[in-house]
Parts: structure tokens; sequence; C-alpha cells
């Protein structure tokens, strides 16, 4: 089992820095994550008694594993800083500053995990089997996530009288 880090790491190294890569949209970012992957990759597989029935599975579980806890952190970073300047940079042409305000306002009220699923989601364009390995949940509990964050942004808004 010792060389199969190694060997883990010459043959998939890139394929998990591309994944990470598109999901961090940062370089340095994505470097640093792929080391911890490889990092976590070693000592389980130090402590596991036969190898896995599929290297790069693994690879990929710990690789979303690690980019959820990255997202979490970036997710806790953004909510520091204040929104409110925000909408004038993001002007809609077809409805205002008011409504891409508002909409920010619906989606910070959301709960943490149903904002990154509706992000995920929306922004990223990631699949709900993406965001499910992500996330580390099921794919029908991300689903459900999606539809009942989308449902309270959708009412919060139209209780501000903005509809679609």
């Amino acid at each position: 089992m010792e060389g199969l880090a190694e060997r883990a790491f010459r043959q998939y190294y890139g394929q998990v820095f591309r994944y990470l890569r598109r999901r961090t949209h940062n370089l340095d970012d994505a470097e640093e994550l792929t080391q911890e992957v490889f990092a976590d990759a070693a000592v389980t597989l130090s402590r596991m008694s036969s190898p896995p029935a599929s290297l790069l599975a693994l690879l990929y579980t710990i690789a979303g594993r690690r980019f959820a806890d990255h997202a979490r952190r970036q997710s806790h970073l953004a909510r520091a800083v204040p929104l409110e300047g925000a909408a004038d940079e993001l002007q809609s042409r077809d409805y205002g500053s008011e409504v891409a305000g508002a909409i920010r306002e619906a989606i910070a009220g959301l709960a943490v995990e149903q904002q990154l699923v509706l992000c995920l989601k929306l922004i990223e364009g990631c699949s709900f089997r993406e965001i499910a390995g992500i996330v580390g949940a099921t794919e029908a509990a991300v689903k459900m996530r999606f539809q009942r964050g989308l449902r309270l942004v959708r009412h919060e808004l139209e209780l501000q009288g903005i509809e679609p």
C-alpha cells in the first residue's frame, strides 16, 4: 500500500488539480487543495488493509470534501463583507440595482447549506451530482435544498413586490 499513494499522485494529480481548479477559479487555491487531497489520501491508504476498488473515486471523494471545506471557509469570509455597495456595481439592465439587492438579501437570509447549493447550481453551473459530492450529501437532499431555497427566495421577492 505504500507505493499506492505515490502511484496515485503520479497518475491522477492532473485530473484532481483540474477538478479543483474548475471549482475554485483560483490557481493557488486549487494547488493547495490538491496537495491536501493527496496528503489525506496517503493517510487514508495507509490505514486501509486492502486497496480501494477505485483509487480515482477515492481521490474525487476527498477532493469534494476538501472543496466543501474551502467553500464553507469562503462563505464565512464573504458574509463578513458588506453587500450594501455591491448593488451599485451590479446593476441589471432589466431590473435595476433594487432587484439585485433584494435577490442578494433573500439569498443571504437562507441557511448556509441552501446558499451554497443555490450558488453552486445557478452561478457555478454544477450538476446536482457534483454538488452532492462537494457538500457531502445525497443528490436527493441537494435537490431538496435547491428547491426549498429557490422557493424561499421567490417568496421573499414576492413579499417585496418583485415578480418575474
